[in-house]
């Protein structure tokens, strides 16, 4: 056992059990917003692209704090670092409860993505050197059900929270959890070494700007109009020269955030960029569906938590089998059928309608998340199996940078999509309609439930905005579909060590 198992008060459960619910805080937070957003989108008076930022802030400030978090470990020490991140996490949660403006609580969801950078890739870390090599494949799979554990639990008790009390509930749970996370770190995680390391402030800052500009281009872009807005080119030229100087940065410094020789690892450099394209889709269906269910299908939050409880149980279920069934399936397969079970899931979702049975959004969820579960165990364990020692830490981080990355872009272009294509299908609907359509003449025998005069056209027209905006979901959920298979060929040449064949 290495350094995180190390210290006489350090036993193997002990450290397996805080580092997962130190984990579950992280999961759950990930996801138990989601289903308050209409409410949050209320109570601070933001629109349904604004709200979203509550989600992209929290990602986007995730993906750029998990670069330095190698640093942060050899210089201060992983417990050290832990234990900072979950203190801070937990205090910036208070301010998203408390938070009175749009502004408040995106500053405040950056603090809590910032904070929250570290927990999963040094949680990652400390297991795969808590247990042998034998067993990294069970213990992803146990790493893995504490994540899962978000998806599962987030939904029903940020709806319970929300329905119960106020959507401010969905960030104070996290007082208690945070607290007992705390004491479990400190009584059986050892210390790790310390070395004296150089920050480098330069890379990190150019990696800040373009991750920054690039969301704020995202978020902003369907707002302004794209590229026929000063903004949209002044923040994509920013990432682009920002992009540019972090890589030059990286293939000719000595002193590097990032050592690019983990990317000369091809089963950690494919399954890296498989997590960006299920990031993008597994975080971009996340925001989307709870917006669908309340706004168009007038669910109440409690009844869209309980419904999108399936996926992570779907989730959860197929990374404990995953996890057993390693050395006895090629993980490739597990993974491709993964992907196929997820993809068919968003495709019959591009088929809903606003009177979608309880009972399609409960299978289409369980089969999503239970396809998203052989994809996410698999590529754990095939994702580090091969990769030197020396570089775990560093490689957890980018792991986790990559998947958060895909999920903020995902989220930004969904969201942005779903606005473009309910303006375009609301003018093509509208277009359909004339003063020579029957309804202008005889509205009692084409809508009989629309009064005449300027209030049934007012209502026709309301009704419009409701189709565009249905029409649009769809169209997102179809281009989620589309995307994740993406990820087919990259599994097709990722390698299978004998080792994992054997055990």
């Amino acid at each position: 056992m290495s350094d995180a198992g190390s210290g006489p008060r350090v036993s193997r459960a002990g450290i397996t059990a805080s580092v997962m619910l130190a984990t579950t805080i992280y999961a759950l937070d990930s996801t138990i917003a989601n289903v308050a957003l209409p409410h949050m989108q209320g109570s601070l008076n933001a629109t349904r692209d604004q709200v979203s930022w509550t989600v992209t802030s929290f990602v986007a400030a995730m993906a750029i704090m998990t670069l330095p978090i190698g640093f942060l470990a050899q210089r201060f020490g992983r417990r050290r670092v832990f234990l900072g991140c979950i203190f801070g996490f937990t205090i910036s949660s208070m301010a998203c409860g408390a938070a009175g403006s749009l502004s408040e609580m995106v500053i405040s969801r950056i603090l809590q993505g910032a904070c929250g950078a570290a927990m999963v890739p040094l949680s990652q870390a400390i297991l795969l050197d808590t247990y042998p090599p034998e067993r990294h494949a069970s213990a992803m799979s146990i790493w893995g059900v504490g994540v899962m554990v978000g998806p599962v639990l987030g939904p029903i008790i940020g709806g319970w929270l929300t329905d119960s009390y106020s959507w401010r509930w969905v960030f104070y749970i996290n007082l208690p959890l945070g607290a007992l996370a705390f004491l479990g770190i400190m009584v059986f995680l050892g210390e790790s070494p310390r070395k004296q390391v150089r920050f480098d402030w330069f890379g990190f800052v150019a990696f800040a700007i373009a991750v920054g500009a690039l969301q704020l281009m995202l978020d902003r872009g369907e707002r302004n109009g794209w590229f026929e807005s000063e903004e949209t080119i002044v923040e994509a030229a920013i990432t682009a020269a920002a992009f540019y100087v972090f890589v030059v940065h990286l293939a000719t410094s000595e002193n590097s955030l990032v050592s690019l020789k983990v990317f000369k690892d091809l089963n950690f450099t494919l399954c890296t960029t498989l997590m960006l394209v299920v990031g993008m889709v597994f975080l971009g269906s996340m925001v989307l569906l709870p917006l669908f269910l309340q706004q168009l299908r007038g669910m109440t939050v409690l009844d869209t938590g309980i419904l999108l409880a399936p996926r992570g149980v779907g989730m959860m279920v197929t990374m404990v089998i995953a996890g057993r069934m390693a050395g006895r399936i090629d993980s490739r397969i597990l993974m491709s059928l993964g992907i196929v079970m997820a993809m068919i899931a968003m495709w019959a979702t591009s088929g809903f309608d606003m009177n979608v049975d309880d009972w399609l959004v409960t299978w289409t969820g369980l089969l999503q998340g239970g396809g998203l579960g052989f994809v996410f165990a698999s590529s754990s364990a095939l994702a580090f199996v091969t990769l030197p020692g020396q570089f775990r830490l560093q490689a957890t981080g980018l792991y986790s940078l990559f998947r958060n990355f895909g999920g903020s872009v995902g989220i930004a272009i969904s969201v942005g999509m779903l606005e473009h294509f309910a303006a375009i299908n609301r003018g093509e609907l509208g277009e359909r309609l004339t003063v020579f359509s029957t309804w202008f003449h005889d509205p009692g025998a084409t809508m009989p439930w629309l009064p005449p005069g300027l209030v049934g056209t007012a209502m026709l027209d309301l009704e419009l905005v409701r189709q565009g905006l249905m029409i649009a979901y769809l169209n997102n959920f179809l281009l989620m579909a589309v995307i994740g298979f993406i990820g087919l060929p990259l599994i097709a040449l990722l390698r299978t060590p004998k080792s994992i064949r054997q055990a």
